[in-house]
């Protein structure tokens, strides 16, 4: 009796579970259960996901800002170079300042000697740290990641980034907090080294919009998704032109179809008897 108790609860739980999850699916909305360590993200309508939407390059830019103030002193994005910046966050002149005022390491010269140089568009963006090691050293053995493709690295995309910024809160009673941890509920377990990133009016912007928490976090969010995906708006202008063209081949494939066979499908038969 028991054993068959425990089954109808187990496929009670499934049921249930499998109910909240299509329910989510259709309202867009998280579900989190209890046995969960883990606060999942809200599916937020972000401008630049649309089939014919773009990025706003006025919030990549106020993003790049973000980035560069507050992120940049941990995190690093390498795979982003000044040169792929041109024309999305600022022009061609403002980036060569920008990389100018840079120092990068290069060589080695004609004496074998390594030396320092001004930046120019081909490099990289730079790093806080030399290496790992310095990272760590830094942040009591903690390594901050690489934010090139953490967008795509995290369950949830650029939901779970905003999320995870914007919701830094007080730990609830009785939960335990170790020295130098910060209580997240989007974070697994809910405890993260890394502690508010993030304050009101923690920068100023140029075009004078409120730099709020969520403002912040808004437009470092869409400049990490472009980070992850610059050929976005690319792909859905070649997308958008290889549908065009697919429906216009559509359409002469059945024109033409209907041209061939409608001598055969129209003629009548008639039989004579000799």
């Amino acid at each position: 009796m028991a054993f068959r108790l425990r089954n109808v609860a187990s496929k009670s739980n499934k049921a249930a579970a499998t109910v909240a999850a299509g329910t989510a699916a259709i309202t867009g909305t998280a579900v989190t259960f209890l046995s969960d360590d883990v606060v999942h993200p809200e599916s937020l309508p972000w401008n630049h996901t649309g089939l014919f939407s773009s990025y706003d390059c006025a919030a990549l830019r106020r993003g790049f800002q973000v980035y560069q103030q507050v992120c940049a002193t941990c995190h690093s994005i390498e795979r982003i170079h000044y040169r792929e910046l041109v024309g999305v966050t600022h022009t061609t002149d403002e980036l060569v300042a920008m990389a100018a005022d840079v120092d990068v390491e290069d060589g080695p010269n004609d004496e074998g000697e390594m030396f320092d140089r001004p930046g120019r568009l081909s490099d990289p963006l730079p790093r806080p740290y030399a290496n790992e090691e310095a990272g760590r050293a830094a942040n009591a053995g903690a390594l901050p990641p690489d934010l090139s493709l953490m967008v795509k690295a995290r369950h949830g995309g650029v939901d779970y980034l905003f999320s995870l910024l914007t919701g830094y809160c007080d730990a609830p009673a009785g939960k335990v907090m170790l020295p130098g941890l910060y209580y997240n509920p989007y974070f697994p377990g809910g405890a993260i080294a890394m502690p508010p990133p993030l304050q009101d009016e923690g920068v100023d912007y140029e075009d004078g919009t409120p730099a709020t928490i969520s403002q912040q976090a808004k437009d470092v969010c869409q400049f990490l998704n472009w980070c992850a995906e610059p050929e976005a708006d690319t792909r859905k202008k070649d997308a958008a032109k290889y549908m065009m063209v697919l429906g216009f081949t559509t359409l002469m494939t059945g024109y033409y179809k209907r041209f061939k066979w409608s001598p055969l499908k129209t003629r009548a038969i008639s039989y004579v008897k000799p």
